[in-house]
C-alpha cells in the first residue's frame, strides 16, 4: 500500500510523462525536489527507529544484553547493533524504491540483510508491504519475540513526511535514473550501543555519547561517483519537555554544478581565537606522528571525537577546520552524505595519500576528491569501498593546502 506522498507524487510524475516535451525539465526539477524531501522523511523515520530502540524496554534490553555479551550464543543478540542497522538500510531502501524505481539496485548500504536466529534458522530482513507481515519477518529473526517484533514493525511502517520549504524549492537538473545512494543507517553504532547520555546545544562540540550516532543518506553521480545531495540526521541531540524522549535535528545539502544549497549556516570562527592557528579534530588512534605535526598548527590543542560522521559534520557546521584521518578505515557509506554537503560549502573530502603524493611531486592542485562509484581494486567484501588513502575533509582549501604540506614533510 502506497502512502499518500508516494501516491501523490507517482500521479505528477505521471501527468508530465503523458504530456509534451515541454515539460520534461519541470518534470525533473520536481523529482529532485521530491527525492530530497523523502530522503529528509526516511532519515527522519530512521531516527524514530534508533530512538524507539533505546526507549521501549524490549528493546532496550536487547541492546543491553548486546552491550555486556550476556547470551551470547544466541547470534541475534550479539549482532543487534547489526540487526538495528540492517531494519533501518532496508526500510530506506523500500521506501525510497516504492517512489523511485529508478534506484532499485543502485541503493547500497554496509550490512547485508542475512541473519541466523538462536534456532539456527537463517532469515533475510526486508520490509514487507504490511506491517504485520513485516512483524511476522521481524519476530522469526528475534526468536519469537512478538513485542520487540511489533514496535520494531510500528516504527518501520510509520506514515512520516517530513516539511521543509527550502527543500521542496530545490531545482536541480537531474533525472533519478542517473542516482546512485550510500546509506549508514547508523554511523557511530558503538556509542549507540553504549548510550552514553548527553543534551547539547545547537553549535556545541560533543566528543562521545549518543549524539555522535549519526543517519547517513548520500546521493551521488552514477557515471563520476561525484557526491550531489546529503542528509545527515542526528537523532540524539536533546529531550523533550517530559526529559523522557529523545529528539534530534538534521541537515541537508545539495551540490551539482553552479547549484549549492544547504538547510544551515556553519557557526562563524570564535572572536579573539589566534588567525594563525587551526583546530583539528581526529581519532584517538591516529598515528602520533600526525598528532604531533598538526598539533604545531593548532597551538597545541588538538580535538577528538566518535565517529566518522560526527567527525565530518563538526567541520561542516564550522565547529573545528578539518578533520584528518590516515588510516583506510571509514567507508563510501561514512562519508558520501557528508562530503555531499561539504562541497555545497565549497568545501570536500579529499584521499589524504594522493594529495601527500601530489605535494610531494611539486604538485599545489590539489584535485583528491573522494569518488563514489568504483570499487577499490583487487579488494573483497566491504574493503572494496574503503575510503583506502584515509582522507582530509575541510570547508576552506587554503587551509587543506596548509595541512596537507605539513603532513607531507613530516609523514
Amino acid at each position: 500500500m502506497r502512502s499518500a506522498l508516494q501516491t501523490s507524487v507517482l500521479q505528477q510524475r505521471q501527468a508530465f510523462v503523458q504530456s509534451d516535451g515541454e515539460h520534461t525539465e519541470q518534470l525533473v526539477f520536481i523529482a529532485m525536489a521530491n527525492l530530497l524531501r523523502l530522503i529528509l522523511s526516511v532519515a527522519e523515520k530512521a531516527a524514530n527507529v534508533a530512538r524507539v530502540c533505546r526507549q521501549e524496554a524490549p528493546l532496550f534490553e536487547l541492546l543491553v544484553q548486546e552491550k555486556t555479551g550476556a547470551d551470547k550464543n544466541k547470534k541475534f543478540v550479539q549482532d543487534f547493533k547489526t540487526l538495528a542497522d540492517v531494519v533501518i538500510q532496508e526500510m530506506i531502501r523500500h521506501d525510497v524504491c516504492a517512489q523511485f524505481p529508478e534506484l532499485n539496485g543502485f541503493i547500497y548500504g554496509e550490512e547485508s540483510n542475512k541473519f541466523e536466529n538462536g534456532l539456527g534458522e537463517s532469515v533475510n530482513v526486508t520490509v514487507c508491504a504490511k506491517q504485520e507481515d513485516t512483524m511476522t519477518l521481524l519476530a522469526k529473526v528475534l526468536d519469537g519475540d512478538g513485542t520487540a517484533a511489533s514496535l520494531l514493525a510500528e516504527a518501520i511502517h510509520q506514515n512520516l513526511q517530513l516539511r521543509d520549504e527550502l527543500a521542496e524549492k530545490l531545482q536541480l537538473p537531474l533525472k533519478p535514473e542517473d542516482l546512485a545512494i550510500w546509506i549508514d543507517p547508523i554511523d557511530g553504532t558503538s556509542q549507540y550501543i553504549e548510550g552514553k547520555e548527553r543534551e547539547i546545544a545547537v553549535e556545541e562540540f560533543c566528543p562521545s555519547g549518543l549524539p555522535c550516532a549519526l543517519v547517513l543518506i548520500g546521493v551521488y553521480l552514477r557515471a563520476t561517483g561525484e557526491p550531489v545531495m546529503g542528509v545527515i540526521n542526528q537523532p540524539f541531540t536533546r529531550k523533550d519537555s517530559t526529559g523522557k524522549k529523545w529528539q534530534g535535528r538534521y541537515f541537508w545539502g545539495v551540490s551539482y554544478e553552479d547549484i549549492n544549497i544547504c538547510s544551515f549556516t556553519p557557526c562563524q570562527r570564535p572572536m579573539g581565537k589566534n588567525p594563525d592557528s587551526l583546530s583539528v579534530v581526529l581519532s584517538s588512534s591516529e598515528k602520533q606522528e600526525v598528532k604531533d605535526t598538526l598539533s604545531q598548527l593548532c597551538d597545541g590543542q588538538l580535538t577528538y571525537a566518535s565517529g566518522a560522521g560526527y567527525k565530518i559534520l563538526c567541520v561542516i557546521q564550522g565547529l573545528v577546520d578539518m578533520y584528518v584521518l590516515s588510516e583506510g578505515s571509514t567507508y563510501k557509506w561514512d562519508s558520501c552524505a557528508p562530503h555531499a554537503i561539504l562541497r555545497a560549502f565549497g568545501g570536500g573530502i579529499c584521499d589524504l595519500s594522493q594529495c601527500l603524493s601530489a605535494v610531494r611531486n611539486g604538485n599545489k592542485d590539489l584535485r583528491a576528491e573522494l569518488t563514489y562509484n568504483n570499487p577499490c581494486a583487487g579488494c573483497q567484501g566491504a574493503e572494496q569501498w574503503a575510503n583506502k588513502g584515509g582522507l582530509v575533509a575541510y570547508l576552506d582549501s587554503a587551509v587543506l593546502a596548509r595541512v596537507v604540506e605539513a603532513l607531507a614533510k613530516k609523514i
